[in-house]
């Protein structure tokens, strides 16, 4: 039993529904309100593990680099599909930096110097249980030593987009950026972009 304030939450049941790309749970749990009302309750979650992803930023050409890809969830929800995002992926057991630094390299073909934690966050606390941790690196043409276009063994197809920093807020806006994590590592650069080249 966990208890938070007044409030208290027993886990009665967690049934695994599907365990095929990932894991998708059914939980069952008692839940006493801050009232000292007591419900059983049955909720859905969904496990695929916790990731990290990071914003690469070219001071020289005021630019980012981001990777477009296709998303069926996205289309299957009606829009294109092919999202453009901050470059991402599982930890898969590494460490978070680690795990930023491959995830970089297969996507972008980018060697990351200096990696800077920037904060941690859930992204749909509501039924995804996955925590990602946020990076920032400063990059330039030259740490690009392989091409990067993602890992063939997962059948990842990923384009490789340069944009400056002031299109891709305006991205935003049009909606041309629609990523969770990517519009909030863009607009974290925006209100720091001093403290990037420093």
């Amino acid at each position: 039993m966990q208890k938070f304030g007044n409030a208290t939450i027993e886990i009665l049941k967690d049934e695994t529904l599907s365990k095929n790309w990932y894991h998708l749970r059914n939980i069952t749990y008692n839940y006493t309100n801050s009232k000292g009302e007591t419900k059983t309750l049955k909720r859905e979650a969904y496990d695929r593990g916790n990731g990290a992803t990071i914003l690469l930023y070219d001071p020289k050409i005021d630019s980012v680099i981001l990777v477009r890809q296709f998303r069926v969830p996205t289309y299957v929800n009606g829009y294109h599909g092919w999202l453009l995002e901050t470059p991402a992926g599982l930890l898969d057991g590494d460490n978070p930096a680690d795990a930023i630094a491959r995830e970089v390299m297969e996507e972008t073909g980018y060697k990351l110097r200096d990696t800077r934690f920037l904060f941690k966050s859930f992204m749909s606390p509501g039924s995804v249980t996955e925590v990602l941790h946020f990076f920032a690196a400063i990059v330039d043409a030259t740490d690009r030593v392989e091409e990067g276009g993602g890992a063939a063994h997962e059948d990842e197809d990923i384009e490789v987009v340069v944009i400056p920093l002031a299109d891709a807020m305006k991205m935003i806006e049009d909606g041309d950026i629609c990523d969770g994590k990517t519009i909030m590592l863009l607009q974290w650069a925006a209100l720091n972009r001093a403290s990037l080249t420093q």
